[in-house]
Formats: C-alpha cells, structure tokens, sequence
C-alpha cells in the first residue's frame, strides 16, 4: 500500500488546483443534499470527512450548520481545505487519529476506490470505531464491475490505483460492519462504472 498511496499523493498534489475549479457534477449535489436531509432528520450534529480533497463538500455540510472536521493525506488538498475556513488535517484515513465514537456522522466519497481490496476491512473498522452507536456513514464508490489496479487511462499523472467492486460484492462486504440503510446506483453512461451511493449504520 504504501507505494500505492505514495503515487496517489502525488497525483492529487499535481492535480489539487484542478479538482478546486471544476465543476461539481449535479449528481454529486443530489446525493450530498439527501445526506444531509437524513442527517438534519436525525439531528446529527458532527461530520468527519475523510479523503476530503479541496473540501468542497466539507464546506456545504459546514455551512449548513454541521460542525466538520476534514482529512485528506495529499498536502496541497489541505492547504485548499485551510483556505476555505475548514477545521482540516493531514491524516490517512488507514489510521483516523480521534477517540473513539468521536462523530456522528462520517461521509466518504470516492475516496475508498483507492484502497487495495485486501485492506478494505481494515478501513472500514476505523471508521466503525471513531462513529457514536446509531451514527451515519456515507459511503460512495464508482462499481458494478470487479477490477484492482492502476487505470490505464487515467489522465492524471501519475496514474491512480483503482479498486471496484459488484455491488452484491460491496454491500455484503459493508453489512459485516454496519446495517444497511439504503443503496441506490447512478448511472454514468454507456461503458461506464456506475456510482454506489451507500447509507450506513452503526448498529
């Protein structure tokens, strides 16, 4: 793994200021606002954010009256994050460094694509272990497919290691550690991956 996330640091280092001046994609609105409608429901009042990036959606959660904290292990998505008035760390999501039962919430978009399946457990025990009894995580994840490796297409450079997984694969691996709340997918078009949109709970 530590290969694996050396070249990812450095990809989302070359590529911080990129990603903090694109466009956020309407799909990716949606499933933030219905996360936070769930949340508001059950008045959840704490949300960490791990592999934030430029902390684009920290900062909606944040000014929506949520108290964030933000993590990401690439300095430069950091530095993007402390621009923005986030309380932001370094910190890998492998080893979240917080007491446990610390958040009510955790939400994790895109950001465990990234993990080698045989250390996925790993981080989902983490995340187990910093959320409160009957706290949320959200977890998405482009999937449908079975593949592990670097993506060969990628245009960013280096090019990133990738992990997806069926989505009978995913959830089952997902309810060893959490209660399912709901699982919806989105499609990205012909040839695609599809979005795994995944709400959890800790039961």
């Amino acid at each position: 793994m530590f290969h694996i996330k050396t070249i990812l640091k450095q990809a989302y280092n070359n590529f911080a200021e990129y990603r903090d001046q694109s466009e956020i994609e309407p799909w990716k609105l949606k499933e933030r606002e219905i996360f936070l409608y769930r949340l508001n429901l059950e008045n959840k009042k704490t949300l960490l954010e791990i592999g934030a990036g430029t902390g684009r959606d920290s900062l909606f959660f944040q000014q929506q009256g949520l108290k964030v904290t933000t993590i990401d292990f690439a300095e430069e998505m950091i530095r993007l994050c402390l621009e923005k008035g986030l309380d932001a760390r370094i910190m890998d999501f492998t080893r979240l460094e917080f007491p446990s039962e610390s958040f009510d919430s955790v939400y994790a978009l895109n950001c465990l694509i990234h993990v080698p399946k045989s250390e996925f457990d790993g981080v989902l025990e983490e995340i187990r272990k910093v959320l409160k009894p009957d706290g949320l995580f959200f977890l998405g994840m482009y999937g449908g497919k079975e593949t592990e490796g670097i993506w060969e297409d990628d245009f960013y450079e280096p090019k990133r290691f990738f992990a997806m997984y069926k989505d009978e694969t995913i959830l089952e691996i997902v309810q060893r550690k959490f209660a399912l709340v709901d699982f919806h997918t989105v499609d990205m078009g012909a040839g695609a991956p599809h979005f795994q949109s995944i709400l959890l709970r800790k039961s």
